[in-house]
C-alpha cells in the first residue's frame, strides 16, 4: 500500500551514488514492490483470528515504537537541534497519521475480513486518482485534460470491478476500501501542507504512534479488545502480524526512503501500479483467490487509469 512520504520537492534531482551501489536503489524499489504489495495478503491471514482494527493498531504501535528513537538520532547534530518535534508537529502527525493509518489502513484491515487480497489492493490503487480530487480541494489546482481523463477511466474501473463477487465480497466491503483510499489521498495532500518534521523517518514513526493509538482507540469502541482470545490466534495470524511490522512497515518503509532518494520520483512511483499486481498473484497462488474475467478487465482499466494520473502528476512537476 502506498506510504507516508510524498515525492522530493520539484526540481530536486536523484542523489548521486558510488558505482558500486548503483544497485542498492533499484533493489529497494524491488523491496517495494514486493514487500508492500504483499502486506494485502498478510493482512488478510491476519484478520482471520485477530479483530482488524487492532491488528492495524498492534501493527503501527509497534513499528513506530523501533522506529522513533531510531529515527531521532539521524541526521547530525544540526537536523537533531533544528528538526526537533514539538506540540505542532505532533499534531500534525496525528492528524496524516488518522487519515493514512487509521482511516486508510484501518479500513483496509475491516473490509479485508470479508474482500479478497487481490480485489481490495485493486481498489486502493485508486489512491492517486483520489488525489488528484484532493489536490483540487485542498490546494486548487486545475485538473488537466490527462488527469481527468484518468478520473473518468478510473471511475469506470471501479464499476467494473464493484458488486458482488465469486467470493462473497459484498458492496459494503468495497465501499469502506474507496473510502480508505479516499482518506489516503487527502492524507498525501494534506502532507505537504502541515509541519511535520523535515526527516521523512521522524515524521513517519510519529504518524505511525499517533495513527496506531487511534486505531486503538477505535478498536477499544468497537470492543475487539474483548474479542481477542490469545489462545484462539493461529499461529499464521501471528506471523503475519510480525510480517506486517517487519518487513511491512520498517524494511519496506527504509527500501522506500532509499529508492525515493536516489532514483527519479517518476520512477519510483510505479510502485503504485505494481503492488496491485504483486497482491493479485499472491491472493491466486497462496490463498486460492479467483481471478475472473471481470476482475482482470476492471484491473486493466484502474491501472491504466494510475498510470495516466502518474504520467500527468509527472508532467506538472516539471513543467
Amino acid at each position: 500500500m502506498t506510504f507516508l512520504l510524498g515525492p522530493r520537492a520539484p526540481g530536486s534531482s536523484p542523489r548521486r551514488v558510488p558505482g558500486q551501489a548503483r544497485w542498492l536503489p533499484w533493489a529497494a524499489l524491488v523491496v517495494v514492490y514486493v514487500v508492500w504489495g504483499s502486506t494485502y495478503l498478510a493482512i488478510r491471514v491476519g484478520v482471520e483470528t485477530i479483530p482488524p482494527l487492532l491488528l492495524a493498531a498492534i501493527r503501527y504501535l509497534a513499528a513506530g515504537a523501533v522506529l522513533y528513537p531510531l529515527a531521532i538520532r539521524l541526521g547530525g547534530a544540526v537536523a537533531r537541534r533544528d528538526d526537533r518535534p514539538g506540540r505542532r508537529q505532533w499534531l500534525a502527525a496525528a492528524v496524516i497519521g488518522t487519515l493514512l493509518l487509521s482511516i486508510g489502513n484501518g479500513g483496509v484491515s475491516y473490509a479485508e475480513q470479508t474482500v479478497p487480497s487481490g480485489l481490495a489492493a485493486l481498489l486502493v490503487a485508486t489512491v492517486p486518482l483520489w488525489m488528484v480530487g484532493a489536490d483540487r480541494l485542498v490546494n486548487a489546482q486545475p485538473i488537466g485534460r490527462l488527469a481527468g481523463v484518468a478520473l473518468v477511466v478510473g471511475l469506470a474501473g471501479v464499476a467494473i470491478l464493484a458488486g458482488p463477487t465469486d467470493s462473497g465480497a459484498g458492496i459494503s466491503g468495497q465501499l469502506v476500501l474507496l473510502v480508505a483510499a479516499a482518506s489516503w489521498g487527502l492524507g498525501s495532500v494534506l502532507s505537504g501542507r502541515v509541519a511535520l518534521p523535515a526527516r521523512p523517518l521522524v515524521g513517519s514513526a510519529m504518524q505511525m504512534l499517533a495513527g496506531g493509538t487511534v486505531l486503538a482507540l477505535a478498536a477499544a469502541v468497537r470492543g475487539e479488545f474483548a474479542q481477542l482470545h490469545l489462545d484462539q490466534v493461529s499461529t499464521a495470524s501471528l506471523m503475519a502480524l510480525l510480517y506486517l511490522i517487519g518487513p511491512g512497515s520498517l524494511l519496506a518503509l527504509s527500501a522506500y526512503v532509499v529508492a525515493l532518494q536516489r532514483l527519479p520520483t517518476s520512477t519510483v512511483a510505479t510502485y503504485a501500479y505494481v503492488n496491485p499486481v504483486v497482491a493479485v498473484a499472491l491472493g491466486a497462488l497462496l490463498l486460492n483467490e479467483s481471478i475472473s474475467g471481470r476482475t482482470l478487465l476492471g484491473a486493466g482499466v484502474v491501472l491504466g487509469a494510475v498510470i495516466l494520473t502518474v504520467t500527468a502528476r509527472n508532467r506538472k512537476v516539471v513543467r
